[in-house]
């Protein structure tokens, strides 16, 4: 049996048939260069803003266990739940899927030679990763999220008020 393909760019996974949580799309944040360099850290400006990537093994998420929310490290919008993490074995945080379809954007990444779908945040526009077809089920897909474009906020939920 074949394993899922990633979603389509603007096509948005769902959680067994069913909406992940029924959110509309964050509001849009828009922000000139200079402001996301002073308000960012190093890395997470040079993974959000110039779609970098961090080294396997080296952010702080991929080997976290603890509860909670992760959300956009840029804008603040909630991304994915710590009960959709999974260890992948790659060395960036792996997640079955985000929190809210609306939250994330995907479009196809031709860069260094390869065809992916690249992971994007739906209200700031900043790169969190790629989603690939060899995931866990139910979804049987993997986004692999670098840990400098997300943080945890711990034992919080989207139906604790995070989300509309």
């Amino acid at each position: 049996m074949r394993p899922p393909k990633p979603p389509e760019p603007d096509e948005r996974p769902d959680r067994d048939g069913q909406p992940a949580y029924d959110a509309p799309a964050p509001d849009r944040v828009e922000k000139s260069d200079a402001q996301w360099q002073r308000e960012l850290d190093g890395v997470a400006y040079f993974i959000l803003r110039t779609a970098g990537t961090e080294r396997a093994f080296t952010g702080e998420h991929w080997d976290t266990r603890t509860p909670g929310l992760y959300r956009c490290a840029g804008c603040k919008t909630p991304l994915f739940v710590s009960e959709d993490k999974f260890d992948s074995g790659c060395g960036w945080p792996s997640f079955r899927r985000p929190v809210a379809a609306s939250h994330v954007d995907n479009r196809i990444d031709r860069s260094h030679g390869m065809v992916r779908t690249e992971v994007t945040c739906h209200a700031c526009g900043g790169h969190l990763g790629h989603v690939f077809p060899d995931g866990p089920p139910p979804t049987g897909l993997r986004y692999c999220i670098n840990s400098g474009a997300i943080e945890l906020v711990a034992d919080a939920e989207p139906h604790d008020g995070v989300l509309p």
